[in-house]
């Protein structure tokens, strides 16, 4: 039998938020000497599908009737970035101004290097709670 407490810590209102993470994405960008951190939100499963949604691409399988689905995971990576990077604001004209960059897709990608982007990308995986393997989470739940 299911003790009710229990329950009431899975009602939505009493679930805490995601925390907005702090992330030093590049030490390139400098304020009074010091790295400045950029700010990570995660998002939802909903936002998250959407994205997928949109990086989704069909095409026929030559020779059959037969639709192949894939994802385009560079646009997905581009994509959620833009969606979970807080701060700098990727969509701000000015900053899209001095990088020659239209959107935010783009202004993160001429921001850093390619080391810096994918490292980056790891972060926001993170933040957003892909961290952890299903062992260690298995692990976790027999203790």
């Amino acid at each position: 039998m299911e003790n009710k407490m229990d329950l009431q810590a899975f009602l939505m209102q009493n679930a805490i938020a995601a925390p907005v993470i702090e992330y030093v994405a590049s030490k390139r960008f400098v304020a009074n000497g010091n790295p400045v951190a950029w700010k990570i939100q995660p998002i939802t499963n909903e936002e998250n599908d959407e994205i997928l949604s949109q990086c989704k691409k069909k095409s026929f399988i030559p020779g059959t009737r037969e639709i192949q689905v894939t994802t385009d995971q560079d646009k997905y990576a581009a994509m959620v970035l833009a969606k979970c990077i807080v701060y700098p604001n990727l969509n701000d004209a000015a900053l899209q101004d001095s990088y020659q960059a239209v959107g935010a897709e783009e202004l993160i990608k001429k921001m850093l290097t390619p080391g810096e982007y994918t490292n980056l990308f790891l972060a926001v995986q993170n933040a957003n709670g892909f961290d952890t393997g299903m062992d260690e989470k298995i692990k976790e739940a027999k203790n």
